[in-house]
């Protein structure tokens, strides 16, 4: 069973067990987590317009850092004008540990 949830901004497709990494969370290390944006599950399928009432999924929080690198290059033509930028997204890892359907 796989749910789609709405975290941070962002939809993810998630199953039991697995690891997410989504823009940052608030928290520490251990902490567990209620995303209770839901707004598919597969068992079903349930499908919520636009989430699922009693529906959630719990987590538990990895990990916290920042991504790979990503190089923003500009240019110009016949100016002279170049930049080159670099930039690294904050990130929080998750381990799903449970969906709960209503």
């Amino acid at each position: 069973m796989y749910a789609v949830v709405e975290a941070s901004g962002a939809q993810l497709t998630v199953e039991e067990g697995t690891l997410v990494r989504v823009p940052k969370l608030d928290g520490s290390i251990g902490d567990k987590v209620t995303l209770d944006k839901v707004l598919l599950i597969s068992d079903g399928p349930t499908i919520g317009s636009p989430y699922i009432a009693n529906a959630s999924v719990e987590a538990e929080l990895t990990d916290q850092g920042l991504d790979e690198k990503v190089t923003i290059y500009k240019y110009k033509r016949r100016t002279k004008y170049r930049r080159t930028r670099g930039h690294r997204q904050h990130f929080t890892e998750l381990k799903i540990t449970k969906i709960n359907t209503p």
